[in-house]
């Protein structure tokens, strides 16, 4: 990969001789060329600014230099061999993990790096019907120069180019590569000033140490940035209670969310929790014993039951995708299972023949396969015992 920046302060870019960057120019897996702006500009003080139209504050760039820059920086060759150019900004683009790895896949980039109340608009007019223009912004805050913008950008871009990393595994588990910040790590001694490591990491347990980092990173990301996760997903503080009529909105949105996967594990078969009407909904959550779960705020799970005979119907365990797999499912099974009245002998439920996880869940909490009651649709039962 090349890349190409052009700034008025070329000093600005040292950093890039140093460390992983600094080893990957030596090994060849990139190239980084940083160009003067007054290079082209010719008169006696080589003046890139100029004042603005219209009136203002501030200096605005010239286009006659930056046109020139370009001219000399891309290719005249095909558009495969042309460059992405990056326009550092403020009003750009949000830089996220995302465009980083976007911007990877690219052979070159040239940086333009603005200073002052920013570049012409001409510029980047004249250079985006030559080839792929990005402006980007590293957050809602202003700098002095687009260099800081630059340096960050292309710290992030070349050390997913192959061969930068010495270890390709560390790419995986850093930060908002999954969407997520990074879960807290921890070395030796494992006890320090008092503050020891949390035991999980010194048992040896692969699988353990794996759902612990999972839920640091799940509970920082949500804790510290709720735009990415929302802190409902921690589900520590739930409160489940019977559904009110108020519920029933969120609830018919949450069913459609729930669904979708039943379908997919089960295709040909139709799913009634996805083609019922709101106001069929409404009927039987003022029919049946209905259980709803809200976790800051949000609804995120829900449950129903109703007597039939003598047994006890389980229907539309629900869990918002989110947050499954972390035990919200059982826990609302074993409140609507203690709401069975004295005459209920059985708890019963029906789900998916192609249902394996949902299967699981059910046979771990005590209930056996009857067979099919429907094409692709089995059920199952669990007999109550009472002290």
């Amino acid at each position: 990969m090349r890349i190409d920046v052009v700034t008025i302060f070329p000093d600005y870019l040292a950093p890039l001789e140093l460390s992983l960057a600094g080893k990957a120019r030596e090994k060849g897996l990139i190239d980084i060329r940083v160009h003067d702006l007054r290079q082209w500009a010719h008169d006696k003080h080589r003046t890139v600014d100029d004042t603005p139209y219209g009136g203002g504050a501030g200096m605005v760039m010239k286009p006659e230099p930056w046109g020139e820059a370009f001219d000399a920086l891309i290719s005249t060759g095909a558009n495969d061999e042309r460059p992405t150019v990056v326009f550092t900004t403020p009003s750009g683009q949000p830089f996220s993990q995302a465009v980083a790895r976007e911007l990877a896949t690219r052979e070159r980039i040239v940086f333009a790096c603005g200073r002052y109340e920013g570049i012409d608009q001409r510029v980047l007019d004249e250079v985006a019907t030559r080839c792929e223009v990005r402006e980007i912004s590293l957050g809602d805050y202003v700098l002095n120069g687009g260099e800081v913008a630059a340096l960050a950008i292309t710290e992030a871009v070349v050390r997913l180019v192959p061969g930068f990393m010495g270890n390709a595994e560390s790419l995986v588990e850093e930060s908002h590569e999954d969407g997520l910040l990074e879960y807290p790590v921890y070395t030796k001694p494992a006890s320090w000033r008092g503050h020891e490591v949390p035991p999980v990491l010194l048992s040896g347990d692969h699988g353990a140490i794996a759902g612990w980092r999972r839920d640091q990173a799940v509970r920082r990301t949500a804790e510290r940035r709720p735009d990415l996760v929302h802190p409902s997903v921690l589900i520590d503080d739930v409160d489940i209670r019977p559904v009110q009529a108020g519920d029933a909105g969120e609830l018919f949105v949450l069913q459609r969310a729930c669904w979708v996967q039943e379908e997919h594990d089960n295709p040909g078969v139709r799913i009634p929790a996805l083609h019922e009407t709101l106001d069929e909904l409404r009927a039987w959550i003022a029919r049946d014993t209905v259980l709803v779960a809200r976790s800051a705020g949000r609804l995120v799970g829900a449950v129903r039951a109703s007597l039939d005979g003598e047994s006890w119907e389980v229907g539309r365990l629900m869990v918002a995708p989110d947050v499954a797999g972390r035990g919200l499912g059982r826990t609302l099974l074993e409140r609507i299972e203690a709401l069975a009245p004295a005459e209920a002998a059985t708890y019963a439920l029906f789900t998916g023949a192609g249902s394996a996880r949902n299967q699981k869940m059910y046979k771990k909490a005590g209930y056996r396969l009857r067979g099919e009651i429907a094409p692709g649709v089995v059920r199952m039962t669990k007999a109550i015992r009472r002290p």
